[in-house]
């Protein structure tokens, strides 16, 4: 019963999960190249523009960024933030950590 309770929440909404990051300059799937000092991440079905707030669970920081790009494609990963992203939740340190995503809107 509770996992049918689960699969009425919106995707992603309220998700935990592993987060990375990444850094490199590239062509991101929405169109236009990365930027690693903008507030973005990827996700694997959300659209593009949507809205997130991501909590570093270890540290309670957050950041919200916008999906502009497709990934992680890493199983349990649910979401790769940009470096700048990464950096302000702490995250850079240890390269992957827990985290809850909340989809805020487009």
């Amino acid at each position: 019963r509770g996992h049918a309770n689960r699969q009425r929440v919106p995707v992603a909404s309220g998700q935990f999960g592993m987060a990375s990051y990444y850094k490199h300059g590239q062509l991101v799937a929405s169109g236009g190249r990365f930027n690693p000092g903008a507030m973005t991440a990827a996700h694997p079905t959300l659209p593009f523009g949507t809205r997130v707030r991501v909590t570093h669970l270890a540290s309670g920081r957050t950041v919200e960024v916008r999906i502009t790009d497709r990934g992680p494609f890493i199983a349990g990963r649910i979401l790769d933030l940009s470096k700048a992203a990464a950096d302000f939740i702490g995250l850079t340190a240890s390269g992957v950590a827990r985290v809850s995503m909340t989809i805020l809107g487009r």
